[in-house]
């Protein structure tokens, strides 16, 4: 028996793991010294920037219509739809069925 059947013939054997680490390892330090690593964010980073910012006018939106119908309710003036109560109620009721 000799060692190419044990190894095979395709030259991977323990010596050669150990030469392919090494070469790993300089290849990955010529890399991080050349300088050249750089971030690029895409225009999405951009696209949530501005979605939170509209979300956020649209929290004060929301919270200025909530402070009137408050006002509303406590002043004894709020008079809701009724049609449009009574169609979101038909619709709540026939969804959760």
């Amino acid at each position: 028996m000799t060692i190419d059947k044990v190894f095979g013939n395709s030259g991977i054997g323990p010596l050669d793991r150990t030469k392919n680490r090494g070469q790993a390892k300089k290849t990955e330090q010529a890399g991080s010294s050349a300088g050249n690593d750089r971030v690029q964010f895409s225009d999405t980073l951009q696209q949530v920037k501005q979605a939170k910012s509209a979300g956020s006018s649209a929290d004060v939106q929301r919270s200025e219509k909530l402070q009137a119908l408050k006002e509303q309710i406590a002043d004894g003036t709020y008079r809701p739809d009724s049609r449009k109560v009574a169609a979101s109620l038909l619709q709540f009721l026939t969804e959760s069925k």
